[in-house]
C-alpha cells in the first residue's frame, strides 16, 4: 500500500512515517468500513422486513377472507360473483377466476341461490363459452340451486353469452344488453405507405400467414375465409343463446344482428326475464337477503404479473402476425 497516498488524502494527519500515525490511518479505515457496513446491513434489514411483513399480511388477508366467507355462510344466504369489466385471461372476469367462483359457490351447502352480477361489454368468444359451458354442467351437477343472471349498466356480446346460461335473467329498465355477434378489428393502410412512398417487406412461411397484416392489402379470399370464421363463431353464440332462453326468446333474426336494446326492451324480446336488482333477486326470488360475495378482484401483485405476462405474449402474437383476433365486444 502506497502510504505517501493516505498522506496526501488525509491533510489532518501528520505527514510522517512515524508507525503509530499509519497504526492511526488504518484504524480510521477500518472504522469506516464498519459503519458503512452497519449501513448496508440495516437497510437490507429494513428491505426484508418489508417484505416478510407483506407476505405476511397476503397470508392474513387470505385466511381473513375465508373466515369471513365462513362466517357470513354460516346461515342460509345468497351467492354474489361478479363479472366486471372486459371478459379477458389477463381481468378479473377471467374464465378461471368466474369458474372458481362458480364451483364454490354450488358446492356451498348454505347457498340457496347463484347470483351473476354482469356489467361487462363483452371480450374473449373462448373465455365467455368456458364460464357458459361450466355454469350448464354445474346446474346438472346441482339441480336443485338455482343461477340468475343481473344485468347492471350493461351485459353485451361475450357478457351476454354468460348471462344467457342462468335460469333467468333480471335487468334494470336502463341496462344495455345484447349485442349477440361477433367482430374483427384491424386496418388498411396499403395506399397511405404507398402515398408516401413506403416500400413494405413483409417475408412470411405460410401463403396466408400475413392474412391480418394491415400494410397488405385484402384479398378477396381471404376476406371470406375471416367471415367464415365468424359466421362460424358467432353461430355458436346464436345456438348458446337459444339454448340457454329457448321459447323465451320472441323477436327475429334482429336478436342475433350486433343490435343492443334497453332493459325494458329486452324484457318484450325475451332477451331478459323482468326488471330487478341483486337485491330483489335474492330477497324475493331466492328467498335468501344476506348476500355473501364469493367473486374476488386481483391483488396488486397479481395485477403486474399478469399485465408483464400479457404484454410479454402480446408482443410474441404481434412477432407472429395474428394480432387481429375475434371479439364479442
Amino acid at each position: 500500500m502506497n502510504w505517501k497516498f493516505w498522506k496526501r488524502r488525509e491533510p489532518d494527519m501528520p505527514a510522517t512515517d512515524d508507525p503509530e500515525w499509519e497504526r492511526a490511518l488504518i484504524n480510521k479505515m477500518a472504522g469506516e468500513f464498519l459503519r458503512e457496513q452497519r449501513r448496508s446491513r440495516r437497510w437490507a434489514t429494513v428491505f426484508k422486513f418489508g417484505i416478510l411483513l407483506y407476505l405476511l399480511l397476503l397470508v392474513a388477508a387470505y385466511y381473513a377472507d375465508g373466515l369471513g366467507d365462513k362466517l357470513t355462510g354460516a346461515d342460509e344466504h345468497t351467492a354474489l360473483i361478479e363479472v366486471e369489466g372486459i371478459i379477458a385471461p389477463d381481468s378479473d372476469a377471467s374464465a378461471d377466476r368466474i369458474v372458481t367462483a362458480l364451483r364454490k359457490a354450488f358446492e356451498a351447502e348454505k347457498a340457496k341461490g347463484i347470483i351473476l352480477r354482469i356489467n361487462s361489454p363483452g371480450g374473449s368468444p373462448v373465455q365467455s363459452g368456458y364460464i357458459n359451458d361450466e355454469i350448464e354442467r354445474l346446474r346438472e351437477k346441482y339441480p336443485d340451486k338455482p343461477v340468475y343472471a343481473v344485468a347492471s349498466d350493461i351485459c353485451a356480446s361475450g357478457g351476454y353469452y354468460v348471462a344467457a346460461a342462468a335460469d333467468e335473467i333480471y335487468v334494470d329498465k336502463a341496462t344495455l344488453i345484447g349485442s349477440i355477434g361477433v367482430r374483427l378489428d384491424s386496418f388498411g393502410f396499403q395506399e397511405a405507405i404507398e402515398e408516401l412512398g413506403v416500400q413494405r417487406r413483409l417475408l412470411t412461411a405460410g401463403e396466408h400467414k400475413g392474412i391480418l397484416d394491415p400494410f397488405s392489402p385484402l384479398e378477396e379470399r381471404d376476406r371470406d375465409f375471416l367471415q367464415t370464421l365468424l359466421d362460424n363463431l358467432h353461430g355458436q353464440f346464436i345456438t348458446a343463446v337459444k339454448e340457454g332462453r329457448g321459447d323465451r326468446l320472441k323477436g327475429g333474426d334482429e336478436l342475433f344482428s350486433g343490435l343492443f336494446w334497453t332493459g325494458e326492451q329486452s324484457v318484450e324480446l325475451g332477451l331478459s326475464d323482468a326488471i330487478g336488482s341483486s337485491s330483489f333477486v335474492a330477497r324475493e326470488i331466492i328467498g335468501a337477503e344476506d348476500i355473501v360475495k364469493y367473486s374476488k378482484k386481483q391483488d396488486v401483485l397479481e395485477r403486474l404479473t399478469d399485465r408483464l405476462g400479457a404484454a410479454i405474449a402480446r408482443n410474441l402474437v404481434r412477432m407472429s402476425g395474428a394480432d387481429g383476433m375475434p371479439s364479442m365486444r
